[in-house]
């Protein structure tokens, strides 16, 4: 075979090439975007409250202050009846999340106490927890959360964003979506009417309440502002590696686009020297 019959193979290989790159930087692309879109199932009759995140964007990012805040307001009211079992306090401090100083965790896991041992006597002890250390569980047991619930067992909220359809939003329109029962309708002793919650009867009181937590950066002192706050905590603590995973799909887009291009000179290269 001589060498411009040649070409033409490598013409034709190349022109296979090039198309399936840039497919696959399309596919990419789009599988990328709906993923970070936040689009999830509507499981409720009533169309739940569309929030904005600044999490949401293709690119975008925790806001800081608000995880913070968020952190507070789950310490100081979800955390009396729900746990977040795969949370511990160093991840506080990590990148990507609320970020608070090394200085800043310790203190705040010293805040509360953990039982360690046997020390050399055999015995267990009481100490303040460490970075290391998981958040507390409001609870011994299962059956003791039970007993003080009225029979219920309030969920561990470590993945609970991503557990509900409609993840963020669905957590935001629960949480201020407390309301007078509409007339004619009765809710039974120990139980609650939400406007978001399937079947409106819900067995977990409001929790939250104008002023109920204190807040040193300005920020407003509302239930709105709360449930904003908690809710963008909830959904960080759900898929911790978020910003860093919209960072490393930015740099994998780029890549593929690059190689797409330099494909498609090299075949009009190619196709240029076949003639």
């Amino acid at each position: 075979m001589t060498e411009n019959e040649a070409r033409p193979c490598i013409f034709t290989r190349a022109c296979r090439v090039v198309p399936f790159l840039g497919a696959l930087a399309i596919i990419a692309l789009g599988a990328f975007f709906l993923t970070i879109g936040g689009a999830k199932a509507a499981g409720a009759s009533v169309e739940l409250k569309q929030a904005e995140w600044s999490f949401e964007a293709p690119f975008g990012t925790f806001d800081r202050s608000a995880l913070r805040r968020g952190y507070k307001v789950y310490a100081e009211v979800c955390a009396a009846c729900h746990s977040m079992n795969l949370m511990r306090f160093r991840n506080l401090g990590e990148a990507g999340g609320p970020e608070f100083s090394e200085a800043a965790v310790k203190a705040i896991a010293a805040e509360h106490t953990i039982e360690d041992g046997p020390d050399d006597l055999g015995d267990m002890f009481e100490r303040a927890r460490l970075p290391k250390d998981p958040f507390p569980a409001p609870f011994a047991n299962e059956n003791a959360a039970r007993a003080s619930n009225g029979g219920a067992l309030p969920p561990d909220l470590s993945m609970v964003v991503k557990a509900r359809n409609g993840g963020e939003n669905y957590i935001y329109s629960l949480l201020t979506g407390y309301t007078d029962a509409p007339e004619g309708v009765s809710v039974p002793a120990g139980m609650s009417y939400n406007t978001y919650f399937p079947g409106h009867m819900i067995g977990m009181a409001n929790p939250l309440s104008e002023e109920i937590v204190d807040y040193e950066d300005g920020a407003p002192m509302t239930v709105d502002q709360y449930a904003r706050d908690v809710t963008t905590f909830l959904t960080w603590a759900s898929e911790p590696t978020r910003e860093a995973r919209h960072k490393l799909g930015f740099q994998v887009m780029i890549f593929l686009i690059i190689f797409a291009g330099l494909m498609y000179f090299t075949m009009r290269k190619v196709w240029a020297d076949a003639h």
